[in-house]
């Protein structure tokens, strides 16, 4: 089981642990993942991810998961996400989108 964030693809991240005398040793830290259900109005559609919780306060905060997706670049975001983000794109601009009046 990877510690991965399926929506923005961060990762265990490495630094130095430093003690009172200044020696430093290696050490990692990992991501706050959570297992949510992310729900696309667009698509009307749910989708079980890992996400960290860095990530739900951004996605929260910008809205909805499509507002998310839209408004966030590409190269921000994971292989998963970006075909989550191409298929919202293809509902809106087909009209097939259950809300369309949303964006």
């Amino acid at each position: 089981m990877s510690r991965v964030c399926d929506v923005t693809g961060l990762a265990k991240s490495f630094g130095n642990k430093v003690s009172h005398s200044n020696r430093k040793t290696k050490r990692s830290y990992l991501v706050n993942l959570h297992n949510v259900t992310l729900v696309s109005e667009v698509l009307g559609r749910k989708f079980k991810m890992k996400v960290a919780a860095r990530t739900l306060r951004t996605i929260n905060y910008k809205g909805g998961f499509d507002l998310y997706l839209l408004n966030t670049a590409s190269r921000k975001l994971s292989d998963e996400a970006q075909k989550i983000k191409r298929k919202i794109r293809a509902a809106i601009a087909s009209g097939k989108s259950l809300q369309c009046g949303v964006l």
